[in-house]
């Protein structure tokens, strides 16, 4: 009978891998034992940030306001585009004046003026304005690249800590029922129902629990300060975004508490698509191949002559004399190996285009395979095994005295690693659709 019950505990169990489940209290001898809640439980945070969405999204629109390195995108892709802009501007006008006197007869002398502005062919001026217009584009395309990088990389740190907050929570229960179990054990000492043997495992047990707790503890405030040094140390909380100063928030105080599975696209061609269409990297790279074209445009122009038009006046002994200059320069130097090298430079680009292309398509595929997997996995599980119950049984077969210390030792903690491979599945999973939607961001 007794090792009936102990077989149908442990098969159970080994069912369990990597699948939530709801666990309730139990007690041994009068002293409760609390089995954890597994799964995902929602902690009690303010109402602003009730929902893993609604906190992520105040945080990442608070690092988008507040990040360094993208406000010094968005300066410096506006000085580049104030820099192109200039390129097409006109030289400027050159004004000169002569005096001269005759060396015998200082009462001889004559001046000319001269004001005269240089331009290039007229044609140049468009074509210009055009490779600018696309290379102006080319930078608006880097900056969002860098925006969504910046985004993308504060989404998995959030990820991250929701993970690490459920692991917290999963330890806490664990490192309370080892405590639980110690006492118990010690009272049981005093009686003479059990040994010292058995009185050191489950202090090993208390102490390894403990120190995973702390672990877990100093990733979460790793993540944190790393999240904060993304929000150039402002405060993450609603109502205060002044400097954060020593105090760092919890995952729960900024609603990180939870996963919400994000559910993919049932026609992923046509998302693919749009993914694609929206990538600011290959958007770049369009831009920049549509500018080199110009560029070679620009380049062949460049034979044409430079033009001087003007006024000169001269004046010799008072008596006046205007006229017009006129003046055009013969392109023979200048422009040598410009053409080719335009020409060389259009070619690379769009080869880089493809090359990105085709890495972006591989990488979207490969992104989706992976959450596909994963989710059909946490699918399956939850369908096969939902509401089975697995430390209430085995703190009653211990007990009961069904099986031995060593033995629910080993079977609880199986439940434990199946809580925590959820928790990584469930991370997983939430990272590769963040990259998947990284153009949403």
């Amino acid at each position: 009978m007794k090792s009936s019950r102990y077989h149908v505990v442990k098969v159970a169990l080994l069912m369990a891998i990597a699948l939530p489940m709801t666990l309730t209290a139990q007690t041994v001898n009068g002293e409760p034992l609390q089995a954890p809640q597994v799964g995902h439980p929602r902690a009690t945070v303010p109402a602003t940030y009730q929902g893993r969405e609604q906190g992520m999204n105040y945080i990442l629109s608070q690092i988008e306001k507040n990040n360094r390195e993208l406000q010094a995108a968005r300066q410096m892709t506006l000085a580049s585009q104030y820099e192109q802009r200039s390129n097409n501007n006109l030289s400027d006008p050159t004004v000169s004046y002569a005096h001269v006197w005759d060396s015998k007869d200082s009462e001889i002398t004559a001046g000319e003026l001269v004001v005269s502005q240089s331009f290039d062919f007229p044609t140049l001026y468009s074509t210009r304005h055009r490779m600018n217009r696309s290379t102006n584009a080319a930078l608006d395309a880097r900056a969002e690249a860098t925006r969504q990088r910046i985004l993308l990389e504060a989404k998995l740190l959030c990820i991250d800590l929701i993970a690490l907050h459920q692991a917290q929570q999963l330890l806490s229960t664990r490192s309370e029922q080892a405590d639980q179990l110690a006492a118990l054990y010690t009272k049981r000492i005093e009686a003479g129902d059990a040994n010292k043997l058995e009185l050191n495992k489950v202090k090993l047990e208390q102490l390894n629990a403990q120190t995973a707790l702390r672990l877990n503890a100093t990733a979460m405030q790793a993540k944190l300060q790393q999240l904060l040094a993304l929000n150039n140390q402002q405060n993450l909380l609603p109502g205060r975004p002044g400097p954060l100063g020593p105090t760092i928030p919890s995952a729960e105080a900024i609603g990180l508490t939870a996963f919400d599975e994000t559910p993919l696209p049932d026609d992923f061609l046509t998302l693919f698509g749009e993914l694609i269409e929206a990538d600011p990297e290959l958007r770049a790279l369009e831009y920049e191949r549509q500018a080199a074209q110009r560029q070679l445009s620009v380049s062949r122009q460049g034979w044409l002559p430079k033009l001087e038009l003007g006024y000169r006046r001269n004046t010799e002994s008072g008596h006046p004399l205007n006229g017009v200059v006129v003046g055009f320069s013969i392109p023979l130097f200048e422009n040598r190996t410009k053409v080719k090298s335009a020409r060389l430079q259009s070619t690379a680009l769009t080869y880089q285009r493809e090359d990105a292309l085709s890495k972006e398509q591989s990488r979207l595929n490969s992104l989706y395979d992976e959450a596909y997997q994963l989710h059909t996995q946490i699918k399956s599980y939850q369908e096969a095994l939902q509401g089975q119950q697995h430390l209430p049984l085995l703190n009653k077969a211990l007990n009961e005295g069904e099986i031995s210390l060593i033995d629910y030792f080993i079977e609880v903690q199986l439940v434990y690693d199946t809580q925590s491979t959820l928790i990584e599945l469930q991370s997983q999973y939430e990272k590769k659709v963040a990259e998947i939607l990284r153009c949403r961001l």
